[in-house]
């Protein structure tokens, strides 16, 4: 199977019965590891006929798009790139409107409809707003993947019912499938496809084969000829090769990269000077090591040798210098800034002086509630950074939070992360079947459905029960779960029966962000932390549940014995009664 995406695309425009056209189109094909990490795409608008400066929103939503979409994030998915590009374009077309003539006639303003197909990996994705559609070529018929935003009055008068530009705020349409080789896509506004049918589409992919530009502008003048007055745009995307699903991103790649020798002290080793051994585990080596260009020291990780030929543990050893030069933030790791060719496979870190969180709950066996918020908060910020970029850490616990000489909260080792940008285009590669520690992994890991922020929040809320009290909140029954009714028989146990001087709402908040159910759980990690400050009425006066939701077993033997005292009574009553 090819590792390279391909496709062959072709465009036209024509202008309707006036000077000016108001569609606008475009595409990019980038090349290298862009081409990997944001695909390709295509874009057309098409501008209202009653406004004057529609030809200037049209312009602007596919030049902003394509030029920004590339400038974002390559740890975002596709829809989020995109919403947000779209979402911004649309902000600036409605206060371009509200500052002129479109401020009280929105048909006069700056006012578009806008459809785009991204082919990324092996995968399609369509952004759609208003009626310009995007269609399927089967053989013999076309089939209309958006829906046309077209508010019809009667057989003769309709409005569009949403445009880029019409109002501060925009719902965009998003939908994603798997692409097939082979696969043919047409992009049109209504000027042209108005007038089209499959067979005409047909006929022009065959008189043109190697020239799609050509098929693209025969079915535009086709259209004009049949009557269209309007402005007519046209894209064809065919697509003639997709990556293999296994294809890792170009810059993960560790072709070419020899597996490092034994590290020892005073080794010299790719431009570092290892000055001694931190920590030789199963997983990896850890080695501190002096950039001799710098004068700074550096962590030195390198693969365990005993997993030197497992190949998914090596691809996804190299992701975790990836992330951390994507991640900004003081309370996540920070990646070797250098760029020195390699030879060899190795992540270089910073060097934090301090401790492990482990050590720290060690050492603090019974802390005060503040220090403890202290510490949570800093980790939350640190995995807010990485939600803000589509990622999850996914091994949140203890031996991979490290608390430097200041007090600084660090979070470690993000070589089990999900990145949903790569997730989408690499769908076999990068994949930990069941990740983190049992310990601290959220439930529905364990049942096989993936993980969320909400999965994050639980190991968060986990590690904080466990710094208050020095035990888990499920003790050793959470690494058992494997079902469903496992999960329902789950007990969390309450803090203040380890700890019974800390205020009840401690417990409530806990309770809340450990729930077995993720739905059940704060929403977010930044309003859990907000409870562990300044916790709300439903957290100061809880409601005491019913003896069957705190102890089920205890309610259903208080039951059983009832009801057996209860005939044992009759029984002796019909006995004195006789």
């Amino acid at each position: 199977m090819s590792t390279i995406l391909r496709v062959t695309l072709g465009q036209a425009s024509l202008a309707g019965d006036h000077d000016t056209n108001q569609d606008f189109h475009g595409a990019l094909l980038p090349r290298g590891h862009q081409l990997a990490s944001k695909g390709i795409a295509l874009a057309l608008a098409d501008g209202i006929s009653s406004s004057q400066v529609s030809q200037i929103a049209s312009q602007t939503a596919v030049r902003s798009f394509l030029d920004d979409y590339y400038a974002t994030s390559e740890a975002w998915s596709v829809r989020r790139a995109a919403e947000r590009v779209l979402s911004a374009t649309n902000a600036w077309l409605h206060s371009q409107t509200m500052g002129g003539d479109g401020r009280f006639e929105k048909d006069r303003g700056y006012v578009c409809t806008f459809s785009a197909l991204i082919l990324k990996g092996r995968d399609l994705h369509l952004v759609h707003v208003g009626d310009s559609r995007i269609y399927r070529v089967h053989t013999n018929a076309l089939e209309q993947l958006t829906e046309d935003h077209r508010v019809r009055l009667s057989a003769t008068e309709s409005y569009l019912g949403r445009a880029l530009g019409t109002g501060a705020h925009v719902e965009i349409d998003y939908r994603s499938w798997e692409a097939e080789p082979g696969e043919t896509y047409l992009l049109a506004t209504d000027g042209a496809y108005g007038h089209l049918q499959a067979d005409d589409v047909h006929q022009a992919l065959q008189q043109h084969p190697q020239d799609p530009d050509a098929a693209a502008t025969h079915l535009v003048s086709l259209a004009r000829s049949r009557g269209s007055d309007d402005d007519a745009t046209l894209q064809l995307l065919r697509i003639d090769a997709l990556p293999a699903s296994t294809t890792l991103h170009p810059q993960l790649c560790r072709e070419g990269l020899s597996l490092p020798p034994i590290l020892a002290p005073r080794m010299e080793f790719e431009g570092f000077t290892i000055l001694r051994e931190i920590q030789v585990s199963a997983r990896s080596h850890l080695h501190l090591a002096v950039d001799k260009a710098s004068g700074r020291q550096y962590v030195i990780k390198t693969p365990s040798v005993d997993l030197c030929q497992d190949a998914d543990y090596l691809d996804r050893f190299v992701l975790e210098e990836w992330i951390a030069r994507r991640v900004d933030s003081p309370h996540v790791i920070k990646t070797w800034p250098g760029e020195r060719p390699r030879s060899h496979l190795f992540v270089a870190m910073e060097f934090i002086d301090g401790q492990t969180l482990a050590q720290w709950m060690r050492d603090n066996p019974a802390p005060p509630l503040d220090s403890v918020r202290g510490v949570i908060e800093q980790l939350a910020h640190g995995l807010q950074a990485l939600h803000r970029r589509e990622m999850l850490h996914q091994d949140l616990r203890p031996e991979n939070v490290m608390i430097d000489h200041q007090g600084t909260v660090k979070l470690i080792d993000l070589a089990s992360a999900h990145v949903e940008g790569l997730a989408e285009c690499h769908r076999d590669a990068l994949v930990t079947p069941v990740p983190g520690t049992l310990q601290y992994i959220a439930p529905e890991y364990l049942l096989g459905q993936g993980g969320s922020q909400r999965s994050e929040l639980f190991a968060l809320a986990a590690i904080t029960y466990q710094m208050l009290t020095g035990q888990l909140p499920y003790g050793l029954d959470l690494a058992r779960v494997r079902s469903p009714q496992d999960l329902r028989s789950l007990r969390y146990v309450p803090v203040r029966h380890h700890r019974p001087e800390l205020p009840t709402w401690v417990d409530a908040v806990l309770a809340k962000a450990l729930q077995p159910d993720p739905a059940r759980r704060q929403e977010v990690i930044s309003e859990f932390i907000q409870d562990l400050k300044a916790p709300g009425a439903q957290f100061k006066n809880p409601r005491t549940p019913p003896l069957i939701e705190r102890n089920p077993v205890l309610f259903w033997k208080s039951a059983t014995a009832l009801l057996s005292l209860t005939v044992i009574a009759l029984i002796a009553w019909r006995i004195l009664e006789r």
